[in-house]
């Protein structure tokens, strides 16, 4: 690995911060035009090696844009054209970001599609889209979805013959890169699709990089910095990093693999200042025993999507150190790095989604900082206002829960193809983010619940997350991980809240009432509604998630939905604790 940095100087990074046609569609072709660095690798892939260890490679960025030309070639040669959508169902990593640089290159919309989404729900979204073509790693499961005589997109191809294509045969269009206007449409991200056809959002040009901008200058990016980005790059929060990291110049290594058995060994040999991921990767590398020679360098973590949870947090910060220069890094000279260094990391949680464009709330949490179950903090500055509301659009009292809603330049243009599914999240002026929160009078604002899985109890509304909060910080030696979820109970007039738990390996043999006494002890103490029964999930398959690693509750009420009544978990649901 060099020892030169590839960091963008300061005054390029400043340029980005007010250029009005700097955006999602352009920003590999600002970095190439911008940075003198050219020539240092600065996105990083990964192999093992005949001996099975860790090795690096580097890409600069003439290599990314050597390969975006080659794999433009490949499509303009091949017939898709401006604004038509394309779907990559291909593996995480660095392959999608190619197959994304080279379709926006040339103007169409790359359809990022998870290639760990079922056949059947892909065939439905891809219909829904109406892609021209699938790019894919094995086309023949998508093709074989496809009955004769039925409408198919134009090709379907395996990966492999985009990468082969030969990088001097072809033209490129006579206007490449192509230029965007604000509002055109430069990829589709997909919800996860546990309820049917998954919905399509839509990012846009501008869209997407309003309120990004100031991350040219305050996101950590000193020449000893590297980013270890676990973030699906089929979704916006890894599309969202990437753009960050390139136009920064800063060192970044993409994965598609999460698990901590995958993900340790390369922490160790790319020794990362910062790591980005979903809730899944931290709730493995914070289990057991924690990684210190992995995380030695770490000054910051990023989760976004998903909260993340203290009990898994507070084990996080304890690693790595951090320079106390993170407080305020913008501060500091070009190109001078604060020495005062302490000991452990800051967590960064920030809630977000594809449809709110970016993490537009997040709270920091270092060895330091008292707890504060789910406070994701303050709206961040491009935010105009952040409400909660009542059903009715009203904004509620503060310290009442009600619908999280936000009017921001950064929100979705809308969901591809469904103009009523984006009228049903606009409500008084702003987007419905789906999620249940509270705002306190110093505005700080309190992420209780996702809508749709509020537990209705016969005496009012039950949050599941706070609930497994406490299941996972006070009762630690018991339970690795958890999910709330509301069930039928034995009356029938309501839901109540029972838990699915993994459990900490030593506590396999726990006592199953003891267990049920246990949690419930810690939620009254808490002063929260208790649990009508815990489930012992004993295999992976009994804690179901989803392709970005998002536990699956509707799953899981569905499974247990007799649980109370009398029929048990349907299937082999785990082991169930009254």
């Amino acid at each position: 690995m060099s020892e030169a940095s590839p960091i963008a100087p300061l005054s390029v990074r400043r340029k980005f911060l007010t250029d009005p046609d700097l955006g999602a569609g352009n920003f590999l072709q600002y970095a190439l035009d911008h940075n003198p660095h050219l020539d240092l690798p600065l996105v990083y892939s990964h192999h093992n090696d005949q001996h099975g260890q860790v090795a690096l490679r580097g890409h600069s960025l003439h290599q990314l844009e050597a390969l975006r030309d080659q794999y433009a070639r490949w499509y303009w040669a091949n017939g898709v054209r401006p604004g038509e959508p394309v779907a990559l169902y291909i593996a995480e990593g660095l392959q999608p970001i190619l197959h994304f640089l080279a379709l926006t290159a040339i103007g169409a919309i790359p359809a990022l599609v998870n290639d760990a989404m079922p056949i059947a729900t892909a065939r439905r979204y891809l219909d829904h889209v109406g892609v021209v073509g699938v790019v894919a790693d094995d086309p023949r499961l998508i093709s074989a979805a496809y009955r004769p005589g039925e409408p198919r997109p134009r090709f379907i191809v395996p990966s492999a013959e985009v990468r082969a294509h030969d990088p001097g045969s072809g033209a490129l269009p006579e206007q490449y890169p192509y230029r965007h206007a604000a509002q055109d449409v430069v990829a589709l991200i997909h919800s996860s699709g546990t309820t049917g056809t998954p919905k399509s959002t839509m990012v846009a040009h501008r869209q997407f990089w309003v309120g990004k901008e100031t991350r040219m200058v305050r996101f950590p990016a000193e020449p000893y910095d590297r980013l270890l980005s676990l973030m699906p790059h089929t979704h916006a929060g890894g599309l969202s990093y990437l753009l960050t990291t390139i136009l920064l110049g800063l060192p970044t290594l993409t994965m598609g693999d999460w698990r901590r058995s995958a993900v340790e060994p390369v922490m160790k040999a790319f020794q990362p200042t910062m790591v980005a991921s979903f809730p899944r990767t931290f709730v493995e590398l914070a289990t057991g025993e924690l990684p210190v020679e992995a995380a030695a360098r770490v000054h910051t973590w990023f989760n976004t999507g998903d909260s993340a949870h203290y009990g898994h947090i507070r084990r996080l910060v304890q690693l790595g150190e951090r320079p106390t220069g993170l407080i305020q890094p913008w501060l500091l000279p070009e190109g001078a790095a604060d020495q005062t260094v302490l000991a452990g990391s800051r967590f960064i949680d920030g809630l977000g989604s594809s449809e709110m464009g970016m993490a537009l709330f997040g709270h920091a949490t270092t060895p330091e900082t008292p707890r504060d179950d789910r406070c994701v903090g303050m709206p961040v500055e491009v935010v105009e206002r952040a409400a909660v509301l009542d059903d009715e659009g009203r904004e509620v009292p503060d310290g009442t829960a009600g619908n999280l809603a936000v009017l921001t330049p950064t929100r979705t243009p809308g969901y591809w193809n469904d103009p009523e599914l984006t009228r049903s999240f606009e409500l008084s002026g702003y987007w419905l983010t789906g999620d249940v929160a509270r705002r306190e009078p110093d505005g700080r604002f309190y992420h209780l619940d996702r809508t749709v899985d509020v537990i209705r109890t016969a005496d009012g509304p039950v949050y599941s997350m706070p609930l497994e909060e406490v299941l996972i910080a006070d009762c630690d030696q018991l339970v690795q991980d958890c999910s709330v979820i509301g069930v039928p109970g034995p009356l029938g007039d309501g839901q109540l809240p029972v838990a699915v738990l993994r459990l900490q390996q030593d506590a396999a043999t726990a006592d199953p009432k003891e267990l049920l006494d246990t949690v419930n002890q810690q939620l009254a103490a808490a002063g929260l509604t208790t649990l009508a029964a815990v489930f012992v999930a004993a295999t992976e398959d009994d804690f179901p998630t989803g392709p970005t690693g998002k536990v699956l509750k509707r799953e899981l009420r569905t499974r247990f939905a007799t649980a109370l009544t009398g029929g048990g978990p349907a299937g082999d649901g785990g082991q169930a604790v009254a």
